[in-house]
């Protein structure tokens, strides 16, 4: 008599493929908060790219989005932490403004000498801004006194600091073409171009400007093994979670994900590499978001955070010091503060007293619509990047199409209001 064995359980690859488009449709949902980030972007570049005439997707306009906003995502990174601590920050674009004035004034009014260098500026006003974190996160740590009474006294002092340096309402430039580098700049081509289609010349013997099609080959190489680290380091990680039995999502819906988000990053790489290559403060960001997105994700005091966020008193009783890590945590969000305001002062080739005004709005802004929760643990670096990103397009696609500021800031708040209404219902259906 012959026996026949019962095929045994099916995992990975095999189990997606067998059960199909059912799995994945409640995964989708599942995760609809993460990948309806993404979506949400997309579908506005693409609104935008139809209303504006194309305009949105040119070479030139990305790269001015890019270096327009990076400060934005920049404290957004920062502003995360102080968030889902459970805290708030409403002093960072003071701060910003601070630093870009303090930057300004020793390199072009002071007789500093050797120090108004502008590298050893920028690193004088990095630890002046974890200085100034430091001070703040004491009151907040120490004595217990709320972050937004502690942060709110700060937007006033150093916005009131900032206007006396400059003199009242003056402004204090030019700056250095060097430190202007940092928000103006491009990488160079190492590699070197390569020419698809020689410009064309006129009669005078002149080239015509955009013609012809040469492409940064540095530029195209990064973004080839940036999403070639993404596709391999996603996978990895998928598989590191159903080694260790926890729940993945479907292969199916995995593939998908990563081939969008790679073809969008490839097309965006190739307008970059057919204008000027890679923005100098691109490059910053891309490094602070791999950092940061390690120490959310692997290091202990990034568990440690979301966890005082989630519940301090739980978090004090299992041994964290709360109080060293919210002064950590302001620490850092006032460094990127001054990095800000560097990128700002950079960008405006001078230093001015209105530079920054505002800014922690759309920072907070950003942050909540990635997905953060206002009542602290909640909240993805990823979300925050894309967060400032959203915000950062629609400014951009109104101002193109010529939309009042005015309706601007009512777009925004629309926006930022249904976000949050979004996460709400979210979890009262969870």
């Amino acid at each position: 008599m012959s026996t026949e064995s019962s095929p045994g359980p099916q995992t990975g690859v095999a189990q997606d493929l067998q059960q199909g488009p059912r799995i994945a449709v409640s995964a989708l949902v599942t995760n609809l908060r993460e990948y309806g980030l993404v979506l949400a972007l997309i579908a506005i570049m693409v609104f935008f790219q139809f209303t504006t005439s194309g305009t949105l997707f040119k070479p030139v306009n990305l790269s001015n989005l890019v270096q327009q906003n990076s400060f934005i995502i920049v404290m957004a990174l920062g502003m995360l932490l102080v968030i889902v601590s459970g805290h708030i920050d409403l002093s960072v674009g003071s701060v910003a403004g601070f630093i870009g004035a303090l930057a300004a004034m020793m390199m072009v009014i002071w007789p500093l000498g050797p120090l108004s260098n502008p590298l050893v500026v920028s690193i004088i006003c990095l630890i002046v801004g974890g200085a100034i974190g430091a001070a703040q996160g004491y009151w907040i740590a120490y004595h217990r006194i709320p972050s937004f009474i502690v942060t709110l006294a700060g937007m006033l002092i150093f916005r009131g600091i900032c206007q006396a340096l400059l003199g009242g309402g003056s402004s204090v430039g030019p700056l250095p073409v060097g430190f202007k580098a940092l928000s103006s700049g491009f990488i160079p081509d190492l590699i070197g171009p390569l020419t698809l289609i020689p410009p064309t010349v006129n009669a005078a013997g002149k080239t015509i400007v955009g013609s012809g099609l040469t492409l940064h080959m540095t530029t195209l190489v990064i973004g080839l093994v940036a999403v070639l680290a993404y596709a391999y380091f996603g996978l990895k990680a998928r598989r590191t979670r159903e080694r260790h039995g926890y729940e993945a999502e479907p292969f199916s819906l995995f593939v998908v994900k990563t081939l969008v988000i790679s073809a969008l990053a490839l097309f965006l790489v190739y307008q970059f590499a057919t204008y000027r290559g890679l923005p100098i403060v691109l490059m910053v960001m891309g490094v602070l978001i791999a950092l940061f997105v390690f120490v959310t994700k692997r290091m202990t005091i990034g568990r440690r955070i979301y966890a005082m966020g989630g519940n301090a008193k739980a978090a004090q009783l299992s041994g964290i010091n709360t109080e060293r890590l919210t002064l950590m945590v302001f620490i850092n969000m006032g460094v990127l503060s001054a990095l800000g305001g560097l990128i700002i002062a950079a960008r405006l080739g001078q230093a001015v007293p209105a530079a920054g005004l505002g800014s922690e709005l759309d920072v907070i802004a950003a942050v909540f619509i990635g997905g953060a929760s206002a009542m602290g643990g909640v909240g993805q670096v990823i979300g925050a990047v894309v967060g400032g990103f959203i915000m950062g397009v629609m400014n951009n696609g109104m101002s193109i199409m010529g939309v009042n500021v005015d309706w601007q800031q009512v777009v925004k708040g629309l926006v930022l209001l249904g976000a949050v209404v979004f996460d709400v219902y979210n979890k009262n259906k969870a």
